[in-house]
């Protein structure tokens, strides 16, 4: 593993005061480590898992040309553009069941979705579009086309292909892809374990009486809702005060017990924010400098204090306190940096945030120099163009903008201020909040 030193310093222009946030996710992908244990589960077991290897398809999938609809099955060469056609029914084929007779010239087989067609029989004219009469039928001239309504052996999954690649987060999709090559157990990666707790002598706990100066702790909720998102083992190490002696047995505690851990609060420049220090008396012996910190501000709001590194070969992810920006850094860093650490390709349609271009109904001030993840409403207006705006108040602390969006707007290290009508890109929370 690389030594979060030599990380650094092949990120272009790395700077620990002001790393721009566009560098984050790279530095992330080379930090963390990748995951080594797997297990064999049955399919009922393994949503939202990563997939340990390539699936290979033991079979073709449909394993015979069948039927795509309820209908009748002919040969489609017999079909003239000018002339109906007219056929015998000759007999009839279920689903399930292989047709044993034979069908002759000027013949066709009355057939049921999914049934097997029998060989030489190569269209299928959909029941409600034929005229019957005294066990014959007629098709008009147009109403189908040679091989239409037919189901090909192996047009879904040919035998032998890769069927599911390895880092694939199976949804419900994929369990039934996997259960229809006839497959009832799958190599996954082993879950992820991510201890977390919040720091700081004025975070309460639930259930604790109001005192002056004091906030109910809401980070630990959000977090966990996050982690859960992604199928993540939780282990909830609680409210940790400002006690250097508390902190390092908790931060030895979760180093013992996780993968990975993720705190708030702490990692700002206040003389009773221990995290980051603490992480440094923690490091891993190969990190100079700044210790076990790989980098603790960002070019980004909100979310500008922001520990990284390691605590022995465990990454720790120090997050803001304020709860918006421990929403925001989680989902733009810690999420694919955990992904990673779970097996999951980058690519995969699960583990990225969707994102979508919208127009701003609003003119927006923003400084060049930092990204911005704006709290934002995305709607489709009456001409069917996608408009957007933002929740109002942007506070780092407005936890209940979060409730009201549904996407962040994502403002640009380089982009100054946004016009009304101005395209903006927006990640939108569907599927990862």
């Amino acid at each position: 593993m690389q030594s979060l030193a030599d990380i650094a310093d092949a990120l272009l222009g790395y700077d620990p005061n002001a790393l721009p946030a566009h560098s984050v996710n790279a530095f992330l992908a080379a930090m963390v480590p990748e995951p080594a244990q797997t297990e064999s589960l049955p399919l009922m077991q393994a949503l939202g898992r990563v997939l340990a290897q390539d699936v290979i398809s033991p079979m073709d999938v449909p394993p015979h040309d069948n039927s795509a609809m309820d209908g009748f099955a002919f040969g489609g060469s017999a079909l003239s553009a000018n002339t109906p056609l007219q056929l015998q029914v000759a007999g009839r084929a279920l689903a399930g069941q292989a047709f044993t007779g034979q069908i002759g010239a000027g013949q066709c087989l009355q057939i049921m979705t999914g049934a097997i067609l029998p060989p030489g029989l190569d269209t299928v004219v959909p029941q409600e579009m034929v005229k019957t009469h005294q066990g014959r039928i007629e098709i008009a001239p147009g109403t189908v086309r040679p091989g239409d309504n037919r189901r090909l052996r192996g047009e879904d999954v040919m035998h032998g292909s890769v069927a599911l690649t390895k880092g694939s987060v199976l949804g419900p999709a994929a369990l039934g892809l996997l259960a229809s090559l006839g497959l009832p157990t799958v190599a996954v990666f082993r879950k992820l374990r991510v201890a977390y707790f919040s720091t700081g002598d004025e975070i309460l706990s639930l259930g604790e009486a109001p005192r002056e100066g004091a906030v109910y702790d809401s980070n630990r909720y959000t977090v966990w809702g996050m982690l859960q998102g992604m199928g993540i083992e939780c282990i909830d190490l609680g409210v940790v005060p400002d006690d250097p002696v508390l902190l390092e047995a908790a931060f030895r505690q979760a180093a013992a017990q996780a993968d990975a851990i993720v705190t708030s609060g702490g990692v700002s420049v206040g003389e009773a924010d221990h995290t980051k220090a603490m992480m440094r008396q923690l490091a891993h012996s190969d990190t100079p400098g700044e210790g076990g910190v790989a980098f603790w501000r960002i070019a980004m709001r909100p979310g500008r204090p922001m520990a990284v590194g390691r605590i022995g070969q465990v990454p720790l992810f120090g997050l803001p306190g304020n709860p918006v920006a421990v929403m925001v850094t989680f989902l733009a860093f810690v999420r694919p940096a955990l992904w990673q650490m779970m097996g999951a390709r980058a690519d995969d349609p699960q583990v990225q945030c969707p994102l979508l271009q919208a127009r701003s109904s609003e003119a927006i001030r923003k400084k060049p120099g930092r990204t911005e993840y704006q709290r934002a409403i995305v709607w489709r207006a009456a001409d069917g163009s996608l408009q957007v705006r933002t929740t109002g108040q942007q506070g780092s602390g407005v936890l209940s903008s979060m409730v009201q969006a549904n996407g962040l707007m994502v403002l640009p290290h380089g982009q100054g201020n946004i016009a009304v009508g101005d395209g903006v890109e927006v990640m939108m929370f569907a599927g990862v909040l």
